[in-house]
């Protein structure tokens, strides 16, 4: 079973933010699938989902992006036989990637992404798998916290599903032939 972990922020005001991919992804492989994500457990958001052929529990911490490492770290916790280094994997944004590129690792560091800061502090480790979609500017931003927290323009939005389109289809990838394969696809 794999444990897919989408970052953001709770709540209607950050819905169409930049922060909030992680969470717009999750989403989006769930309405795929038929499956909906909103039972409470660990202080997230969760639903479960066959994708791929695999069981997959798909979670949007509800705990800000800043201690999303408390909400993963209870759930892999949990008896579902999880293994951070194997069947975890963590969606979140980059301001370091130009807008829409898609970026798979099967490990790495938190790359000053508070939210995978948070989480590598919690698990003891930085060895799970992480999709990071790019948001960097087209030109220079004095206060990158406002950016990432402003919504995206809704001249935008079309491009936003299209790259949320491209996600899923690289989850797919890593869930049916591994990360290697999807790295070697997507990146």
């Amino acid at each position: 079973m794999y444990l897919i972990v989408g970052l953001g922020n709770p709540g209607n005001e950050y819905e169409w933010t930049r922060h909030n991919l992680g969470f717009m992804l999750i989403d989006k492989l769930a309405g795929d699938a038929g499956a909906s994500v909103k039972r409470r457990e660990c202080r997230s958001l969760v639903g479960g989902a066959v994708i791929e052929g695999e069981r997959v529990k798909l979670a949007k911490p509800q705990t800000f992006m800043n201690l999303s490492g408390e909400a993963v770290a209870c759930l892999i916790a949990k008896p579902e036989s999880f293994v951070a280094g194997k069947s975890l994997m963590v969606i979140s944004d980059d301001l370091a990637l130009p807008f829409g590129t898609i970026r798979l690792r099967a490990r790495g560091s938190a790359g000053g992404h508070n939210g995978l800061k948070s989480i590598i502090g919690a698990l003891g480790t930085n060895e799970f798998m992480r999709l990071r979609i790019g948001v960097q500017p087209e030109h220079p931003v004095s206060d990158a916290k406002r950016f990432v927290l402003d919504e995206f323009p809704k001249a935008q939005r079309p491009a936003v599903e299209e790259i949320l389109e491209r996600g899923a289809d690289a989850v797919r990838t890593v869930l049916r032939d591994g990360i290697a394969k999807a790295m070697s696809t997507y990146n």
